[in-house]
């Protein structure tokens, strides 16, 4: 996926040139991959420049969304992206921690594209580096702090890496707020999965669930379940 300093999707555009992480397959797969349907108001942690949360607005027509990061510069740029898109009166963006949340609104959905490089070459930026580092926003703290805004029914959705598995079920278990769907995501047909997208719920009426998706054959062409997943965004789908 590119890197322009104006991502055009089928209904919005997105400006995202000053935020530290720019538009991306992770943040499109969560928002096209999350269910909706039920939810009324929904928090976006770490927006960015707030793709994720202008996705859950054209999917679902009546959602209030709030939208967070600690990045000022992300939260200038979902502002304007929020203030350009058809939905900007259920859209709201607020320079903020996570872990310091001082009001806890009760949420149907919260969803997190979350910091995920704990090992390894960390990017380079400050900003991109607390954008992407687990230190500014565990996994643990992640899912503590969404079962304390989620209601009963409530859920949480993120991706992570495939190597974060045993940790997020961890924490999930500790949290009491336990997997309900994985969705393993294999970047090329035949290789090994990449990224796991997660639902994470105490609601009972939800039956666990894990499959995989695979985004691209290996002549490079999308397959039909991924083009079933984001078409609705693309473009050039």
């Amino acid at each position: 996926m590119g890197r322009e300093k104006v991502f055009r999707f089928k209904q919005f555009a997105v400006l995202n040139d000053r935020t530290a992480m720019k538009v991306g397959t992770d943040g499109v797969l969560l928002g096209a991959w999350c269910p909706v349907a039920t939810a009324s108001r929904v928090l976006d942690v770490g927006t960015g420049c707030g793709v994720i949360a202008l996705m859950i607005a054209q999917r679902n027509s009546t959602a209030i969304i709030d939208a967070i990061d600690i990045d000022p510069d992300a939260i200038g740029e979902a502002r304007l992206n929020f203030a350009n898109s058809p939905w900007s009166e259920r859209l709201s963006a607020t320079e903020c921690d996570f872990n310091d949340m001082t009001t806890q609104p009760i949420y149907d959905l919260i969803v997190s594209n979350p910091p995920f490089f704990t090992n390894g070459v960390l990017p380079s930026g400050a900003a991109r580096t607390a954008a992407r580092h687990t230190e500014s926003l565990t996994y643990r703290q992640l899912i503590d702090g969404a079962a304390k805004r989620l209601t009963d029914n409530g859920a949480l959705a993120l991706i992570s890496p495939i190597e974060a598995e045993s940790d997020i079920i961890q924490a999930a278990t500790f949290a009491s707020l336990p997997a309900k769907k994985m969705t393993r995501v294999i970047p090329v047909e035949g290789a090994a999965p990449k990224r796991t997208l997660w639902l994470l719920s105490r609601n009972d009426s939800i039956s666990y669930e894990e499959n995989e998706l695979t985004i691209t054959h290996r002549d490079g062409t999308f397959t039909r379940e991924y083009i079933e997943l984001t078409g609705a965004f693309y473009l050039k789908m």
